[in-house]
């Protein structure tokens, strides 16, 4: 698949698109899109693997136009409306989301959605009903590990230790760097918030404070800065609907259910406090299959969201289980006939029909809840 996938981006979907073979051809039923916000002006991607779902405002722009052009881009209120039984879908609808609640999303995306005239469901964390601002931990854990010196190292707290060898932290070295950043997070999820802080306490001491002196400059925080309170509020007030993204963004097929379900339930009764509206509409963090399993899937509902979103799986005319609504992930290498082979569904049915129904929602909804 990987020869297969270049020819097919990069060759195969720019022919078909430039056809119009994709939007003549589209199923009925939702697609939904995913973003993460956009690139601030000034800010100089630091790495592919913590800069790649965030894309440039120009590039917004051109997708939602193609959007516009050939689908019914809805707003977050027709979705909900649907879900309730009080509206039917327009056909080839399109509905646009974004998680995690990064400060550019009002200070660089907003501007766009606000010039097409088009609507969007901001997933954001517990983090943003306070007045100070702060980061993803996992974001600033992957900071930690590219600015720290090369060699061993071993990070105790509270009962958690990690441990393993940093190599060199140049571009092409980074493979080894960006595993262990991965499975630190996997082993930070399965603790709560406070010992998550008590961790990145100790690894800033661990690597001896690296500091990147981009920090001081305002892009830097557009770009990794969650959004405050205030912004919060100036966000929903610009007509903007928005959704919970639990209170931390752990991963929460490893916590323990209990804890899952508080960083759920409390997420919305946080955000609420905040908001002059209910939230109906919950994103689970990553968002991948090794992110949620039956059990996570059960708990939005429990919770009182009327919907609940993954982040694969996407498209028109794929299956829509209400807690386990499927989206299409936008990435910065996504050229536009890819993201339209995916919103008009034709990717996933040439998934199916090559024999990869594992890359549909399949057993994994199997037991989520219905409708």
């Amino acid at each position: 698949m990987r020869i297969v996938s270049p020819f097919l981006n990069k060759v195969f979907y720019p022919a078909l698109a430039m056809a119009g073979v994709f939007h003549r051809a589209s199923a009925a039923g939702l697609a939904v899109v995913t973003y993460h916000g956009v690139l601030p002006q000034g800010y100089e991607p630091i790495d592919a693997a913590l800069d790649g779902n965030l894309i440039g405002a120009e590039m917004l722009r051109r997708q939602l136009r193609l959007l516009k052009a050939h689908y019914n881009v809805i707003s977050p209120d027709d979705v909900l409306a649907w879900r309730e039984e009080r509206g039917a879908l327009p056909p080839r609808a399109v509905l646009l989301t974004c998680d995690d609640g990064l400060l550019n999303c009002l200070t660089d995306m907003l501007p766009v959605l606000q010039q097409e005239e088009v609507t969007c469901l901001f997933f954001v964390t517990g983090a943003s009903v306070a007045e100070s601002r702060s980061t993803l931990w996992y974001e600033e854990l992957f900071l930690l590990f590219l600015l720290a010196p090369a060699g061993p190292f071993e990070i105790s707290s509270v009962g958690l230790t990690i441990r393993g060898e940093l190599r060199s932290s140049e571009p092409r070295s980074r493979k080894e760097r960006r595993a262990l950043w991965w499975n630190s997070v996997k082993r930070l999820s399965q603790v709560d918030e406070g010992a998550r802080a008590s961790f990145l306490a100790a690894a800033r001491m661990q690597f001896g404070g690296q500091r990147d002196s981009r920090q001081d400059k305002p892009a830097w925080w557009r770009r990794f800065g969650l959004l405050t309170r205030g912004e919060l509020r100036e966000l929903a007030a610009s007509g903007m609907t928005v959704g919970a993204h639990t209170l931390s963004h752990p991963m929460l097929s490893l916590l323990p259910a209990e804890e899952a379900y508080a960083e759920i339930s409390e997420s919305r009764i946080r955000l609420e406090g905040a908001l002059p509206h209910r939230l109906w509409a919950f994103a689970y963090p990553f968002g991948n299959r090794e992110s949620v399993t039956p059990e996570v899937l059960a708990m939005p509902q429990k919770a009182g969201y009327e919907a609940a979103f993954v982040n694969f799986g996407g498209g028109l005319g794929v299956d829509l289980p209400p807690y386990a609504l499927p989206r299409v992930h936008v990435t910065a290498e996504m050229n536009l006939a890819e993201l339209e082979a995916h919103v008009s569904g034709f990717h996933v049915r040439m998934q199916q029909r090559a024999g990869r129904p594992t890359r549909t929602l399949g057993a994994l909804c199997k037991n989520s809840p219905s409708k």
